[in-house]
């Protein structure tokens, strides 16, 4: 059966200025570093062929020592180009396509692979080429003449290398906007201006806050929370996110004016197990709650007091659902392996956004949206359907073709996190959490329901 994934990206450049790189597949290179070379042995035309060679020891050598050529099946100037290459037992498919929507284009890039081999070829080539496939889409625009707007915010993301600060960061990007990353180690590949910090005190970094146009500061800084629940893992989770926002506050206070715009990261786990509590953005946090959740994110917040500017939202996240998100991938491999029951009592509240609305409200939290303003405070990122587990797992069966699963005895799960080296009350805790600020203020989500998310994000 054919595995269809799909990436798109909306890139404010007319089609036609986006063909001049695309069309072109020898530069697929240059935008794609998955790709170590490409070669077409004709003019670019619907029938010609070529050879590609993937990056990486082995997957290049085995591909060049067995692979055939390409060929280019769809080749329609300004809008479309496939390229088709034969596989052991099957085909990799690349399809890119670019629509005009809104002012710009909506360039989308469709990955298949099909015959007895698609699984197996996924997993070797699929994740190579789709790697950060949205900063690939920045350096192709990039690459097609997309500069900032005369008028364009300067957007510095503390955490911008991690996984949803990359696709923010490419986002915003795509979109005209200046943006500037914060990073405890430079990262080549990312083609974006970069600050190193330590993420504790002011230093020279500091200078990416002095602009002469409008600024803004997106803090996403923090280590990840998947780990075990130990009092040392704990304090690391408080301290990294604490002292990575003191440290931005600090450095606001040093300038001659205010921040434009702040939007400083937080999450519904402070909620911690809310049982059957609804949580918007005015409801009262537990006491003490658990020191993992309520203990790290409490303190994270108050570190934003004093933060030198005029629009600020502390944004509580819920699970963002991306396909590249290590909690969406955790739960379809489990689903994948016959492991796809509920958890616990299957009762437990899942609160989540798909990435595509967690942006939205990010750009809409910056002013980027002339439809949607947001006002300074709390603003929860959640949809308005959360799930319980129970429900989230039979959704997953369903997308995913799998049969009904037994349940997972929490003990089960207890056990397993030790071994897995995670915390188990991120699957048998949860809270019902939804926001009364977007519903007020005119935000449509794109993906309301889990179904209508599930279906865009996992191969089809």
């Amino acid at each position: 059966m054919p595995r269809t994934t799909t990436y798109s990206q909306w890139i404010a450049l007319p089609p036609q200025q986006l063909w001049t790189v695309l069309g072109d597949p020898a530069r697929l290179p240059e935008w794609n570093p998955a790709v170590a070379a490409l070669t077409l042995h004709g003019a670019p035309a619907a029938g010609v062929g070529g050879d590609y060679l993937p990056r990486g020891r082995v997957t290049g050598a085995v591909h060049d020592r067995l692979a055939k050529p390409f060929v280019l099946s769809t080749f329609v100037p300004d809008r479309e180009i496939t390229l088709e290459q034969p596989e052991p037992a099957g085909t990799m498919r690349m399809r890119w396509v670019l629509t005009p929507r809104d002012g710009g284009t909506e360039l989308s890039q469709q990955l298949t692979f099909s015959g007895p081999s698609a699984a197996v070829m996924r997993k070797v080539v699929g994740d190579l080429l789709e790697t950060d496939a949205h900063t690939c889409f920045t350096r192709l625009a990039q690459l097609a003449g997309l500069r900032p707007a005369e008028d364009a915010l300067t957007i510095v993301i503390a955490g911008g290398t991690g996984a949803l600060g990359r696709i923010l960061a490419a986002d915003l990007a795509c979109r005209g906007q200046r943006v500037v990353i914060l990073t405890r180690r430079t990262v080549p590949e990312l083609p974006y201006p970069q600050y190193e910090w330590d993420g504790r005190g002011v230093g020279a970094w500091a200078d990416a806050l002095r602009n002469p146009g409008r600024t803004a500061v997106i803090n996403l800084a923090g280590k990840l929370v998947d780990c075990r629940p130990t009092a040392g893992n704990i304090a690391e989770l408080r301290r990294s996110r604490v002292d990575s926002t003191r440290a931005l506050v600090e450095a606001s206070k040093t300038l001659d004016r205010s921040i434009d715009y702040w939007i400083q990261a937080s999450t519904t786990a402070i909620w911690a197990d809310a049982g059957e509590i609804r949580c918007v953005e005015g409801t009262p946090l537990p006491e003490p709650g658990l020191p993992q959740m309520t203990g790290v994110a409490a303190p994270w917040e108050a570190a934003f007091d004093g933060a030198n500017a005029t629009h600020r939202i502390v944004l509580r996240t819920s699970i963002v659902l991306d396909p590249d998100a290590p909690a969406l991938k955790r739960l379809a491999q489990l689903t994948k392996a016959g492991l796809g029951g509920s958890v616990g009592n299957g009762r437990q509240w899942f609160s989540w956004i798909h990435f595509e609305d967690w942006l939205a409200i990010v750009r809409a939290g910056l002013g980027l949206d002339p439809r949607v303003a947001l006002p300074n405070g709390v603003v929860v990122a959640a949809t308005d359907f959360p799930v319980r587990n129970k429900e989230l797992m039979a959704t997953l069966r369903r997308q995913l073709r799998r049969p009904w699963s037994p349940p997972t005895p929490a003990a089960a799960l207890t056990v397993g996190a030790v071994l897995l080296r995670t915390d188990a009350a991120l699957g048998l805790t949860g809270r019902h959490a939804t926001s009364e600020v977007l519903r007020h203020n005119g935000f449509r989500f794109r993906y309301p329901t889990l179904d209508e998310a599930l279906s865009n994000l996992l191969p089809r």
